[in-house]
């Protein structure tokens, strides 16, 4: 609880065992986490039974491997089914550090922004902590087309580590969204349409074995899917084409 708003962090899960509980432990050494909701697609290992086992910790599981985008829709369905006020996302692979939540969760709880990220980006630490280069030029890329298409000023679209107001997790249309992992983009797509203005904090990230990662193949798949929707954000503004991601006409204000 933070300022009489209830935190729920949700961890979309797929084969997670071997650092789900390091990432739990460090998540509710923050303080003011109410609540841990993981979302199992039906992983090989052991992740459901690891996190059934841990305190103010609710498990569902899917049963059959849905998507990483389908994953995040029953996330956000469940925690606003807790009546959660804020919604943070934290990957359980321990790739994005749960130290800036209370950071995170206060710029929601002051009524200062309705979303935050942690970009990897901002501050340098993509890089030096272990962002293939590959990776990270087509993250640089991506983001100056995207930013060009869709008008905004992120530092990256790409991040896993995001928090929610209830309020706009309410209005955005997450069902028409990917159930791929497209859907991460598509999602931020949709903050900046619905007028809300996107901050971010500078994060520090870890490469390593156990961390999740998607091969070449999709990241390619990835990266058209994402260029893809930035051409359809724009379209749709200039009322070209209509957009079941992006309905209505865009709200240039709000917060």
């Amino acid at each position: 609880m933070l300022l009489d708003r209830k935190i729920v962090v949700i961890m979309p899960a797929y084969n997670a065992a071997k650092t789900l509980k390091k990432t739990y432990d460090e998540v509710m050494e923050q303080g003011i986490v109410d609540l841990v909701i993981l979302v199992d697609d039906a992983s090989r290992d052991e992740t459901a039974e690891i996190a059934a086992a841990l305190p103010k910790t609710k498990v569902f599981v899917h049963d059959q491997n849905r998507g990483y985008g389908a994953n995040q829709k029953t996330c956000y369905r469940l925690a606003l089914a807790e009546g959660a006020d804020i919604v943070i996302m934290v990957h359980p692979d321990y790739q994005y550090t749960p130290k800036l939540i209370p950071a995170m969760a206060s710029m929601i709880a002051g009524g200062l922004y309705s979303c935050v990220l942690g970009s990897r980006i901002l501050g340098g630490y993509a890089l030096t902590g272990g962002m293939p280069v590959w990776k990270y030029i087509a993250n640089r890329f991506l983001t100056l087309v995207e930013n060009f298409l869709i008008g905004a000023k992120l530092s990256e679209y790409h991040t896993g580590y995001r928090a929610f107001s209830r309020d706009l997790l309410e209005r955005l249309p997450l069902h028409e969204n990917s159930d791929d992992f497209v859907f991460d983009n598509q999602m931020l797509a949709q903050v900046v349409w619905f007028g809300c203005i996107v901050a971010e904090v500078s994060c520090p990230t870890r490469y390593f074995a156990e961390a999740s990662s998607i091969n070449f193949s999709r990241s390619m798949k990835y990266g058209f899917g994402c260029l893809q929707t930035a051409a359809e954000f724009r379209l749709a503004r200039w009322g070209l084409r209509s957009s079941r991601l992006f309905p209505g006409k865009p709200d240039e204000g709000g917060r």
